[in-house]
Parts: C-alpha cells; sequence; structure tokens
C-alpha cells in the first residue's frame, strides 16, 4: 500500500504486518507527559483474514477534576474501523480508566489521538498491537478451513471455557464464529454461561439489527432453540445428544460486552453440577457470611454486657 502524503499530525505512524505481526505504541516522550497540543494518527494494514488486536497495558490521559464522565472537550484516543469503505468510530477513550482489549473487523483500524491539555501526570499511553488470525479467542482448536471456527472434543478435555471474539473486549463487527463441541457416543454437552451481553431485542433477527448467539443439535438450524441476544445473568443450556453447535454473529452496527461460558461433556444419565470453582466460591461466601455474623455478635455482645 502506498505512504500517503504528510499530514498535519505531529506523530503519524503506519504498522503493517507485513512488516511484523505484533509489537508496541507509546504515545509521544512515554512515561513521560505527553506535550499539549499532540494530535497523532496511528494505522495499521493487516492481509487476509487478519484482525488488528489492541491490549491495553498503561493509559492515563488528562481529564478535568469535574468528575464527569464524558470524553467530549478533553484528551482522548479513538479507535476507527472501516465500515463499507467508511471510516467509522467505535470506541473513544478518556481518563484513566484502562481499555479493554479492541479488535477491528477486518484488516484495518486506525487510531487518533488529541492530547489537548496535558499536565505532568499525563504520561499517555503504552499499547501492544497483534495482527491476529483467532479473534482473539484461546480456548479449542482452530479449524482454519473456515474464517472463524473452533472444536471441542470430549477426547481432548471433558471441560473448560470458551468466549466471543476479543473477550473480556467488545466483540468486533461483521463477525460470525462458530464453536462445535464433539463428545463421545454416550454423552451430551452442557453450556454454562457466566456473562452474556450481545446488542439486540428478541427475538434477535435481523429486522431489528439484532446481533446473536444460537445452538442446535444439528451441523444445520434447530428449531428447539431460540436466539439469544440482549443482557442476559448467568444461563445454561445442554444438547440432546453427543453434538453441539454454537453460532455467534454480529452485524456490522454496535458492538456488545460478548460472552463467556464454560462448556461440559456429561455422561447422559448424569445430572448437571457447578463446577467445583463455582460451588468453592459460594461455600467461601456462606463461609464469609457466617464470620460477619459471629464478629457482629461478638461486638453487640461486648456492648451490652
Amino acid at each position: 500500500m502506498s505512504k500517503k502524503a504528510p499530514t498535519a499530525s505531529s506523530c503519524h505512524q503506519e504498522f503493517s504486518s507485513d512488516g511484523a505481526k505484533h509489537g508496541t505504541l507509546t504515545s509521544p516522550h512515554y512515561p513521560l507527559a505527553y506535550p499539549p497540543n499532540t494530535h497523532c494518527h496511528y494505522e495499521f494494514f493487516g492481509r487476509g483474514k487478519e484482525r488488528v488486536r489492541l491490549l491495553f497495558h498503561d493509559f492515563y490521559l488528562h481529564k478535568p477534576a469535574d468528575g464527569s464522565l464524558d470524553c467530549a472537550n478533553v484528551d482522548l484516543l479513538q479507535a476507527f474501523v472501516n465500515v463499507d469503505g467508511r471510516l467509522e468510530k467505535v470506541e473513544t477513550f478518556c481518563g484513566t480508566d484502562l481499555p479493554k482489549p479492541v479488535m477491528s473487523n477486518g484488516p484495518k483500524l486506525m487510531l487518533e489521538f488529541r492530547g489537548i491539555h496535558s499536565s505532568r501526570h499525563s504520561r499517555g499511553f503504552k499499547i501492544s498491537y497483534s495482527f491476529v488470525e483467532n479473534f482473539g479467542i484461546t480456548t479449542g482448536r482452530q479449524l482454519k478451513e473456515f474464517p472463524c471456527a473452533f472444536v471441542y472434543n470430549s477426547s481432548e478435555s471433558r471441560n473448560g471455557t470458551f468466549a466471543s471474539p476479543n473477550w473480556p473486549g467488545p466483540y468486533p463487527r461483521d463477525t460470525e464464529c462458530t464453536y462445535f463441541f464433539h463428545g463421545s457416543q454416550t454423552e451430551k454437552v452442557h453450556l454454562h454461561f457466566t456473562n452474556f451481553g450481545v446488542e439486540g431485542v428478541l427475538p434477535c433477527e435481523a429486522i431489528s439489527g439484532s446481533d446473536y448467539v444460537e445452538f442446535s443439535n444439528y451441523m444445520t438450524e434447530d428449531s428447539r432453540f431460540g436466539r439469544y441476544c440482549g443482557q442476559m445473568k448467568e444461563f445454561h443450556v445442554e444438547s440432546d445428544r453427543d453434538f453441539f453447535k454454537v453460532t455467534f454473529r454480529s452485524n456490522d452496527r454496535l458492538d456488545g460486552m460478548g460472552f463467556k461460558a464454560m462448556y461440559q461433556f456429561l455422561e447422559v444419565t448424569d445430572e448437571y453440577r457447578a463446577p467445583l470453582q463455582d460451588r468453592a466460591s459460594f461455600s467461601a461466601s456462606i463461609l464469609g457470611g457466617l464470620i460477619l455474623v459471629a464478629a457482629i455478635a461478638t461486638q453487640l455482645h461486648g456492648l451490652y454486657h
């Protein structure tokens, strides 16, 4: 790709996956304060199926001490992706909260940094970038012949976790990922969703511009399960047999938090039991409550005796 003509930016940089698949990006003068009136563009160019993923390691921008949560008219960092040939803003960051990971919807992404005010404490940001083809999904075995597909076999592990692309950051736009679960002939698949925030409204159809998660006992659609979207508390889904397919689909509009779930291959005759860590945390919360009650009782005894 040809270089663009010089712009007014004082710190324009381009990163290509032809040069390096990963690296680090920092604001001007980091870890010292960035100068006032800083304006930077950072452009990322991947190839083919590659997505750009950003992980934030440090983030400290100047912000007035008025307690406002609004990022208007303050120092900020914005992320843009290509949607139908135009740049569209997907994230805006300001203040000092460490942002969650960001992922592009294709091989290109742009960051724009505007440091209007600065101060001696405004050290800016440190970000690691990578051009990835695994969509930030780190469990299962990826099927390279599909755009985004992962397999979980009980012969390799009878339990584990899986998540939406780019978890724990917002999922990217215009993305479809499929998760295939294969058990033995006497097994079924149990899924326990601990986090679920997928942009949309029931019944999660295209007409409402909804992203969704869909379940099936077959390679094709399964009328037994409806689509899932919106903000949901913890819930469970179970297959009828030894195969289960989960499909996640996002459109090119709004983003959502995504989902994280635990999977477990059970014998068909088994009842689901919460994973050990769930039971341990539940027991710990009960124990903590009992200790607190005992402490209060001791204090009251001391006051009145």
